[in-house]
């Protein structure tokens, strides 16, 4: 079973963040892979950038085979815990100027 870590920049009771995650999950069962059965989902919350680095450090401790990072401001957080997995990252106005990425 593969693993993925979400690592969301709102608080669990956003509504928002509940929408997304539920798109994300369904995108996942679209492609044929079911929660519990072909991927285990490990979800943090941050709620601001400022609270980052604890979820980070606990979702990259878990060994996922992939982090997603819902919100360009968690993924230093992410950058700090690990440069092994792979993060790809969703609401993010420039990645180069914010150094997230080398080039695109």
């Amino acid at each position: 079973m593969r693993r993925i870590g979400v690592l969301m920049s709102l608080t669990a009771d956003d509504a928002e963040a509940q929408a997304r995650l539920a798109a994300f999950v369904r995108g996942l069962r679209d492609l044929g892979l079911v929660e519990g059965r072909d991927v285990r989902i490990d979800v943090r919350w941050t709620g601001n950038a400022d609270n980052a680095r604890k979820p980070a450090a606990e979702l990259v401790a878990l060994a996922p085979d992939i982090i997603l990072a819902s919100g360009g401001t968690v993924v230093g957080a992410l950058l700090q815990a690990t440069r092994t997995v792979p993060i790809v990252f969703t609401n993010t106005a420039d990645p180069v100027g914010g150094g997230l990425v080398a080039s695109l």
